[in-house]
């Protein structure tokens, strides 16, 4: 029995060492990432430094190269897809979770999550064929007063930040709208029958589990923008590829991802493959730091919506 109770210890400390060092593998990867960005962007960050960052001219020709217009790009075409994603995610998640009919249910939800899986090439060639003509037919159709504005400015091609944003909120709304519906099937039934029992309507109950669940929502809507931040293809194909920074909504700009698939395979020399590196670093940086911020957010929330309960549980107490 001893030796029994010996070998089922060491089997469980030898299991615990086992997944220890397999949850390390992923801060060594991370790290393992950065140190090989830094590495391959050594030239670029000793000759411009923090100018880096702050450079509007991107001109491999002349050697000067600055990141700001993509980073402009890449936050402001990711922003504004959240902005237009989020409400229609928390609209399909709600809808699948509470309102959808039964037989309807299980189909939608097939849909929702088949969205997730077309390549983003085949997003690209939909815009370009879809969404490019309806963002110039809609630019055309504005007054000349309003066009005027620095918001709606900019040639009629179609191509440009709109684009950008429509078809990553296109993107991002399954990924957002399928963890929004699984926070919300798991907020506890007695929630929603407590709101009923007390003469709450069913839009009412819906708000309750929505609070409920607030903090799994808001990580749902920083996965989407984790998505929208990192995205390729869809994005070069319509957002015109112009490095520059536009408040525009119909401007031609350029992303940071954008500008690494378009001109790795041409960057003639080591400052120009340099810089290319130093622009994936940046981008690796940003997103570290988005998605750090969505952290705090989801802590904040969380710690928030605890606090009654430890001062009820105080009050009780006392």
């Amino acid at each position: 029995m001893a030796t029994h109770s010996a070998g089922t210890r060491g089997d469980g400390r030898l299991f615990r060492i086992t997944t220890g060092l397999v949850a390390l593998f992923v801060p060594l990867v991370v790290a393992g990432i950065a140190v090989v960005l830094i590495h391959g962007s050594l030239l670029s960050i000793k000759e411009f430094g923090l100018r880096f960052w702050s450079g509007t001219t991107w001109d491999p020709v002349a050697g000067e190269f600055g990141a700001l217009p993509f980073i402009w790009g890449t936050l402001y075409s990711s922003f504004l897809a959240l902005l237009i994603s989020t409400p229609v995610a928390l609209g399909i998640a709600v809808f699948l979770s509470d309102l959808s009919p039964h037989a309807l249910r299980q189909p939608l939800i097939f849909l929702t999550e088949l969205l997730a899986a077309i390549p983003s090439i085949v997003y690209g060639l939909w815009g370009i064929f879809v969404l490019v003509p309806l963002v110039r037919q809609i630019q055309t159709s504005l007054p000349d007063r309003l066009r005027a504005t620095p918001l709606f400015s900019g040639p009629p091609l179609g191509i440009g930040m709109l684009s950008a944003a429509l078809i990553l909120a296109v993107m991002i709304t399954p990924f957002t709208a399928s963890v929004a519906r699984e926070i919300l099937r798991a907020v506890p039934r007695a929630q929603r029958e407590g709101a009923f029992a007390l003469g709450a309507t069913r839009w009412e109950a819906i708000r309750l589990a929505l609070f409920y669940g607030r903090s799994g929502i808001l990580g749902a809507v920083m996965l989407g923008l984790g998505r929208a931040l990192g995205e390729t293809m869809a994005v070069t194909m319509v957002i015109g590829n112009t490095p520059k920074v536009s408040l525009s909504l119909f401007a031609p700009q350029y992303t940071m991802a954008a500008v690494i698939a378009n001109e790795f395979t041409e960057a003639a020399d080591d400052l120009y493959l340099h810089a290319l590196v130093e622009i994936g670093l940046v981008l690796f940086i940003v997103t570290v730091v988005v998605n750090l911020m969505s952290r705090i957010l989801i802590w904040s929330a969380t710690t928030e919506s605890r606090a009654p309960r430890r001062r009820a549980v105080v009050a009780r107490a006392a």
